[in-house]
């Protein structure tokens, strides 16, 4: 996964939906947060079962959806397979077989089971997600269901442009769904009422794409159901009374289906939706010629730069552009509750449906040929067009031509418009930003971006006026009235953010900085502004009146990152003189508490500080997360959930932030768990999982920063490394690998060097609190975090008695334009790709490792032929080795069947290379100081081919490499 930079200030500058990241494809921000406010954004589904890294904050996770671009970020729109647990209820042809172990039963057997203390975890009935109504007075409960059986993800799809398709239900593959609405009031003392379930839906009903009409009174969702013969039923829209809570279809008509490949449905008032449908004049998919028309022709005769990462499932042929027409061209059509219906447009493939605030416009995006072979869809050649709500065609902003050649430098971006949208404090103004260095991030100019703005439906000699102009990359805007905007720019390469503070509408419109920091820098996050609810549904900065005081007072929420931990705050500040009053924070002694929104929006003018409400999260160490209204003035909390503990048998485990050094001076942080009941003096050292996910920073400072709560509840995830605390490990979740580049330095030229020094800190450190057993330490990670323990086992043997790497990419050259945060080409920095490489260094893996990768994994940059030839590699030398390819899954695991049998492999693995471990570490630190392997010192000077005894390189054919590999080894 790669470690996205996060402009934190502007987090909240639009409407929020607190859904975890990997599925909420519409809404600009997520959070991996069993709750979620939304507008006119809609839930497309329950969270993803996939743990990647354990018990983070859920408030930590919170990106900007548009800069996730990342070798941990496959997946779809509406991407993955159902989260949450499992009430053991799945059943599956699949066959499930003991969790006895012996050296004949684990090789060609079917799924297996791991032990009933982690499997017990994994089965606990999901937690509902919640999502509050525009006007703050009624939750919704949506219900889900545990993992899904195998058979669901084995279901056919259709691999285009570079996402999935279930073409039976003509939707993104693999989309999970909620099983039940529950309605709840909440009263005027901040209660919840009694539940009102949605009734009405056929048995079965499988729900996606919740949204609320603006005036909160219906509700929109899309439901199907599974045929007969277990196929997949096509979507049709639903709409249901919010006081009633019945629900019935919006068409009459029970052939109108919903296309849902890439928008699917949105109010344009508080009694109709824009749909996107299946054309009715549609006949079957194209049909695939037996003879092929010619040989497949790609050219560069032009002498073009382009320069793409390994993107996956793209169009290979006129076939495939035929077959993505066909199950991406849509129809809208207008519905109204009253049940007319009327065709808006004409079929075209529509990726974007956006009302103006005032409902008048719609803001519409379409993509169209020529198509391209090397990168996926969302380079396509693209309009962008606004409409009346009611179908009438007014103008086109623009026709962007097909994007192959953006630069692979990290702030390149697209040329012509981008990021069009409406201005939130106006009731139809659009506002967009301009490239001025053509998209190139390496070109040098000033100003870099324009801000442009310009009514939706403007005079004939009106031109866009000019915003503001920017000399970093443009991140978006906080809008609030015709006075006051903040406008964010950032720049990867120095780690730059900046916001600045304008008056949109004013002649002298006089533009100031208002912060200038780094993004690494946690401690100096000033926080977000806090949005309030307008009118017309949109959100703004919300503006504060102090009795006896002048000023222009917003609220800033921030994390509040210290030495000690994060301890989340509120301030009221004054954005004239930028002083500030901190009118609350979290406990920082027990709790970990963090305000999740404001709640007290309804009404028009600036807010009274006295009449605050905000919706705040609460938890602690052992105390699952529970939602509070905390209301001023007198600061009253009162509790709204009450959710049981997931995993009650895990409610006394220890948790404890710890500190220490790397031998370079570089502070470290890492959470440590130890298992309930768990007394070092009486019961000894344990064996030990640790389990991470290196990063890249500028500053050694910024790197040693802590970041987390120790306050934080322990999320476990199905796949979550803190499941064998039930089996009595200690497990060192998220020790900081820093891989640091100040000035000039690129931070991967040291890479190997720096990793072996993370490790050899964490390890010195559990050993010498007397909790980890020297002999009995693992290793493990998931993507980039895979990468890592390869890395760490060819070159820091004498740390770890084995390791498990999950869904990795180990040969770079098979990554040859970047990769995470490495923005040099092979050929730019040759030594570097090869020496970071553990595919290079397999002659140096000498303790058991245990690789698994999803069969269909379409994350960039892992194909499962990265683990594949890894085995080959490892097993041409010796090494003790398995790996484990799990049928039907991609970058992460969702089906129960390919869960319960990672945990098993996982647990085996452990329990015979960790827990049973007996051999005499010493010889490996000595052997490997010979090898000159796992000294720092000595790291990163890996040199291609200094293992294997043969004169021959292995060719292309044998381990995938590029040709420039031959002349390297």
């Amino acid at each position: 996964m790669k470690m996205t930079t996060v402009m934190r200030f502007h987090k909240l500058s639009r409407p929020l939906s607190l859904l975890p990241l990997s599925l909420s494809s519409t809404s600009p921000f997520s959070i991996s947060h069993s709750l979620s406010l939304t507008t006119r954004r809609r839930l497309h589904s329950p969270p993803l079962s996939t743990s990647f890294l354990m018990a983070s904050s859920r408030f930590r996770n919170l990106v900007h959806l548009n800069a996730i671009v990342s070798e941990d970020g496959g997946g779809g729109a509406s991407g993955g397979a159902a989260g949450g647990g499992s009430n053991g209820s799945v059943s599956s042809s699949s066959a499930v077989v003991s969790t006895d172990d012996d050296e004949n039963s684990v090789l060609g057997v079917g799924y297996r089971l791991p032990p009933a203390e982690i499997r017990d975890i994994v089965d606990a009935p999901p937690l509902p997600i919640l999502s509050f109504s525009p006007y703050r007075d009624k939750i919704l409960f949506l219900k889900r269901r545990s993992l899904p059986p195998i058979s669901e993800l084995a279901k056919p799809e259709e691999k285009l442009a570079g996402i999935r398709i279930d073409g039976q239900c003509n939707c993104r593959s693999r989309m999970s769904f909620y099983t039940g609405i529950g309605i709840h009031q909440l009263m005027p003392d901040d209660s919840l009422g009694p539940e009102k379930e949605v009734h009405g839906l056929p048995d079965g009903a499988k729900i996606n794409f919740i949204t609320w009409s603006p005036d909160g009174r219906h509700l929109s969702f899309s439901v199907r159901v599974d045929e007969e013969d277990g196929s997949s039923g096509k979507l049709r829209v639903w709409v249901a009374d919010v006081e009633t809570g019945k629900a019935r279809p919006l068409f009459q008509n029970a052939d109108i289906y919903v296309n849902a490949v890439f928008e699917n449905f949105v109010w344009v008032n508080d009694s109709t939706l824009l749909v996107c449908t299946i054309p009715s004049s549609r006949g079957d998919p194209p049909k695939k010629p037996l003879v092929p028309h010619g040989p497949k022709v790609q050219s560069n005769e032009q002498k073009n730069i382009i320069q793409a990462r390994t993107f996956q499932d793209l169009l290979k042929d006129k076939y495939d552009e035929d077959l993505f027409d066909y199950y991406a061209t849509t129809q809208l059509v207008l519905g109204s509750l009253d049940g007319t219906v009327e065709a808006f447009g004409t079929p075209a493939i529509y990726t974007s449906l956006d009302p103006s605030p005032d409902h008048k416009y719609i803001l519409i995006s379409t993509i169209h040929r020529p198509y391209s072979f090397i990168v996926p869809c969302g380079r396509f050649p693209k309009k962008v067009a606004v409409w009346t709500t009611d179908g009438k065609f007014i103008r086109e902003l623009c026709d962007l031509p097909l994007a192959e050649d953006i630069p692979i430098a990290f702030n390149s971006v697209r040329k012509g418009m981008r990021s069009i949208n409406w201005r939130a404090d106006k009731p139809s103004t659009l506002c967009w930003v301009e490239t001025q260095d053509g998209g190139d991030a390496r070109v040098e100019v000033s100003p870099r971006d324009i801000v442009y703005t310009q009514s939706a439906e403007p005079l004939e000699s009106e031109q866009p006026e000019i915003l503001h102009k920017l000399d970093l990359r443009y991140g978006g805007i906080s809008w609030c009235d015709d006075s006051l905007a903040l406008v964010y720019e950032s720049w990867y390469k120095m780690r730059k953010i900046r916001t600045w503070v304008i008056s949109p509408d004013s002649k002298e419109n006089n533009p100031r900085i208002l912060f200038d920091r780094s993004s690494e820098d946690v401690y100096s996050d000033p926080g977000s502004p806090m949005l309030r609810r307008t009118p017309l549904g949109t959100y703004v900065i919300a503006k504060l009146k102090k009795d006896n005081y002048e000023g222009t007072f917003v609220l800033l929420n921030g994390s509040g990152a210290t030495p000690e931990g994060n301890i989340p705050f509120i301030d009221l500040f004054d954005i004239n003189t930028g002083s500030k009053e901190r009118i609350w924070k979290s406990n920082k002694e027990t709790y970990y508490e963090s305000v999740v929104a404001l709640m007290s929006d309804q009404i028009d003018g600036d807010l009274d500080i006295d009449e605050l409400k905000f919706l705040t999260s609460k938890e602690s160490k052992t105390e699952n997360t529970q939602y509070y209204i905390l209301r001023w003035p007198g600061k009253k909390a009162t509790q709204i959930t009450k959710f049981p503990h997931p995993y009650p048998q895990l409610a006394s485990l220890q948790k404890e932030m710890i500190r220490y050094e790397r031998k370079d001076g570089v502070q470290l942080t890492a959470t440590l768990y130890l298992p309930p009941n768990y007394d070092p003096a009486k019961d000894g050292p344990l064996p030990c999982l640790i389990w991470s996910y290196p990063g890249e920073f500028k500053s050694k400072d910024a790197a040693g920063q802590v970041r987390g709560s120790p306050n934080e509840f322990a999320s476990i995830g199905p796949t979550s490394a803190l499941l064998w605390l039930a089996r009595r490990f200690a497990i060192l979740a998220g020790p900081t690998i820093p891989i640091i580049g100040e000035g000039n330095e690129e931070a991967n030229d040291r890479y190997v060097e720096q990793l072996v020094a993370s490790a050899e800190a964490a390890v010195e450190e559990v050993i010498k609190r007397g909790v980890a057993h020297p002999h009995k330490i693992a290793v493990g990670g998931h993507s980039y975090g895979a990468f890592m323990t390869a890395n760490l086992l060819a070159h820091a043997p004498h740390l770890f008695c084995c390791g498990i790497a999950r869904s990795g990419a180990y040969n770079r050259t098979l990554t040859p334009f970047g990769f995470q945060n490495e923005d040099r080409t092979l050929w730019e920095a040759t030594n570097t790709y090869v020496e970071m490489s553990p595919f290079i260094s397999a002659n140096k893996i000498k303790k058991p490792i245990l690789l698994i990768h999803g069969e269909e994994d379409n994350n960039p940059g892992t194909l499962p032929m990265q683990s594949d030839r890894f085995f080959n590699a490892l097993k041409g030398h010796g090494a003790l080795c398995r790996l484990v390819v799990l049928p039907f899954e991609s970058h992460g695991y969702s089906s129960r069947e390919s869960i319960m049998h990672v945990l098993w492999e996982t647990d085996r693995w452990l329990e015979k290379y960790c827990s049973s471990n007996t051999s005499d570490l010493g010889q490996d630190v000595d052997k490997s100081k010979e090898e000159g392997n796992g000294a720092a010192d000595s790291a990163g000077k890996v040199v291609a081919g200094s293992g294997g005894g043969g004169t021959e390189s292995p060719g292309p054919d044998d381990y995938g490499f590029y040709s420039i590999q031959r002349s390297l080894l």
